[in-house]
């Protein structure tokens, strides 16, 4: 069973933050996990929330914010007084750090309401070809299929898992249709019955987001293949 850093090592370091994901390197992780979404001037910034409140000392939609904007935000002191001054990172810093280290990353694409999913496709396939990434260090994952549509035709090569936080009843279908490598879902709605159709019809099992160790034995019984945690050690040897 693999393990991911959600969000990079954010147990230990602020969420999406470049200390985050260089925490999860040193700590010999294979895997991280980030969420990627567009600035007002078309920039894939990685931040999970649709605003920058949460995680900054900024406020207001990261769409309706520039490059510039985002990147004067202290995105460090709400963790801790430690991390003061961390920059919220552009796509193009985070992997350019895990192709250093190297790291393989789950890039979650980011669909609000209102994105311009065409565009945020197309500036992230950019930022992967011109860094000159492998193919096999990523994996794509988005709640929104047509996302993942979307990847599928514009980087075919790199592997797509589909979001769910329940599964649905038949998703079989849309898998076939993406030609998924992979399922992640909320490991609290995931059933027994669930895990076995789904590694039954060939597909990885990816879990978000365990971060007790006594989640383990069940998820070795149904055959989970990756775990993606705030506290990855936790699952450990």
């Amino acid at each position: 069973m693999e393990l991911c850093a959600h969000r990079g090592l954010s147990g230990q370091a602020p969420e999406n933050s470049l200390s985050a994901f260089i925490l999860a390197a040193e700590a010999g992780l294979p895997w991280v996990e980030l969420d990627v979404q567009l600035s007002a001037d078309g920039v894939p910034m990685v931040i999970h929330d649709e605003s920058v409140d949460r995680c900054s000392d900024g406020h207001g939609r990261v769409r309706d914010l520039s490059l510039a904007q985002i990147q004067a935000l202290d995105g460090g002191s709400w963790f801790d007084p430690t991390y003061a001054g961390e920059a919220i990172p552009t796509l193009a810093d985070v992997l350019a750090l895990c192709l250093r280290y190297p790291l393989k990353v789950n890039v979650e694409l980011k669909a609000y309401e209102v994105a311009d999913l065409p565009a945020l496709c197309e500036a992230v396939a950019q930022v992967i070809e011109h860094l000159a990434l492998p193919a096999d260090s990523l994996l794509f994952s988005s709640f929104d299929t047509q996302a993942l549509a979307l990847m599928q035709r514009r980087l075919p090569q790199v592997r797509r898992g589909q979001l769910w936080q329940r599964i649905p009843a038949d998703p079989l279908p849309t898998l076939a249709a993406l030609a998924a490598w992979s399922v992640h879902c909320d490991y609290r709605h995931l059933t027994a019955h669930q895990a076995q159709r789904i590694k039954q019809a060939g597909y990885r099992l990816h879990c978000y987001t365990p971060n007790d160790p006594a989640w383990l034995v069940q998820a070795t019984a149904w055959g989970v293949d990756m775990l993606i945690s705030d506290h990855p050690a936790r699952f450990a040897g």
